[in-house]
């Protein structure tokens, strides 16, 4: 599951810097596919810290 937050917070990342025009016509490319997170990209991030809390609730030490 600290896969899937780390794999989370890096597309928080893309589609923040997509949404800022940082990326040329890549970031063009992912905003057609994926607009409402280029929008807001926290959303994604508030994503990436719950399945992180997931992974430590059902962690097994």
């Amino acid at each position: 599951m600290y896969l899937v937050a780390a794999v989370l917070a890096a597309l928080s990342g893309l589609f923040y810097a997509a949404g800022h025009h940082e990326l040329g016509s890549f970031g063009a490319t992912v905003c057609s596919y994926g607009s409402t997170f280029c929008d807001n990209p926290f959303m994604v991030l508030v994503f990436a810290g719950l399945a992180g809390a997931w992974g430590m609730f059902v962690s097994v030490r």
